[in-house]
């Protein structure tokens, strides 16, 4: 008799344990639901209110499928305007565990995105800085996993080259209103982000095309793994 009650005793307290434990999944769980919830209200509150050189909706969705496939977690962006790619980014970050640095000179879209990051609840993920990315980005340490450019269209091959470096293998340099270069009848090329462009492909080590469902030349730019 004494037997039996004992090991009743230890299936009831394994089955105790078990049932303390569901509850803290339970609650991550929640926290997920409803931070998405949250970010999917805000934006579709917002859909129709982006100015300010912020990123199409498509190409907000673009950005957020890369992280969350590669699962990168390590991000930077040149460019935050008020703040719609990042909060792209940035959500998708927050199921990858990972963190945004995000650079803005403007001091008014600056206050604005910060406003957005909080309004979106994802400001926990976002370390914004307010700077000129010319000096800064060739200070930070990195690594990067990935890196979206959407700034000074002249600037964006130096950017470039301040970071490959900097970038992790089978990481991603994205960058925004990206053409492929055309023949100038001076001999040169039209604007800065078909020189990136050019650039990019030049380089063996990265793997570079132009998204196909981007509808404002979102480049995508993989770094190779040594083989």
């Amino acid at each position: 008799m004494m037997k039996r009650y004992f090991s009743i005793l230890v299936i009831a307290l394994f089955a105790h344990a078990v049932l303390l434990s569901l509850p803290c999944h339970s609650q991550v769980r929640t926290q997920e639901v409803s931070l998405d919830e949250k970010v999917e209200r805000f934006l579709d509150q917002m859909r129709r209110k982006w100015r300010d050189f912020n990123v199409p909706e498509e190409d907000g969705k673009i950005l957020y499928e890369t992280i969350i496939k590669n699962r990168y977690t390590k991000a930077l962006e040149i460019g935050t305007s008020t703040g719609h790619s990042a909060i792209w980014i940035a959500w998708a970050l927050s199921k990858t565990g990972g963190k945004l640095i995000t650079i803005e000179i403007d001091e008014e879209r600056y206050r604005e995105a910060i406003a957005h990051f909080e309004e979106a609840g994802l400001s926990r993920y976002i370390d914004a800085r307010p700077a000129d990315a010319h000096q800064l980005v060739k200070k930070l340490p990195g690594p990067f996993d990935f890196v979206f450019i959407d700034a000074d269209k002249d600037w964006y091959t130096q950017y470039a080259k301040d970071l490959v470096s900097k970038l992790e293998p089978r990481g991603c340099i994205t960058a925004h209103n990206v053409v492929e270069p055309r023949p100038h009848r001076s001999g040169g090329y039209w604007n800065g982000t078909e020189e990136y462009y050019r650039y990019m492909k030049s380089l063996p080590e990265f793997e570079t095309r132009i998204h196909p469902r981007s509808p404002a030349g979102l480049s995508l730019s993989y770094k190779r793994t040594k083989e």
